[in-house]
């Protein structure tokens, strides 16, 4: 008599959530009016007030608003085995 063996599969279970927002090096390029590209190296945005206020959008770093710089989303990954998620009690 043969035996029958059933393998079963297990994929991992990843999922992405988007947990916060940050704003990283500023892109403003302060020779545009002359028709060059300069930069002035500030590596991340510092509100300069509380969230709310106007002072908030305004980097205490370099004087630039907020969206000259880039945004950089930060994500949470969770992952895990498990091919059931029910139980069979």
């Amino acid at each position: 008599m043969k035996r029958l063996l059933i393998l079963q599969r297990c994929e991992p279970i990843v999922r992405f959530s988007c947990c916060s927002v940050r704003y990283g090096d500023c892109r403003r390029n302060h020779a545009a009016s002359t028709g060059g590209h300069a930069v002035d190296g500030c590596r991340e945005f510092i509100a300069e007030g509380e969230e709310g206020t106007s002072g908030a959008l305004k980097c205490a770093a370099c004087g630039c608003h907020r969206s000259f710089h880039r945004r950089v989303q930060v994500y949470e990954v969770a992952w895990g085995y498990g091919s059931d998620t029910s139980s069979t009690e």
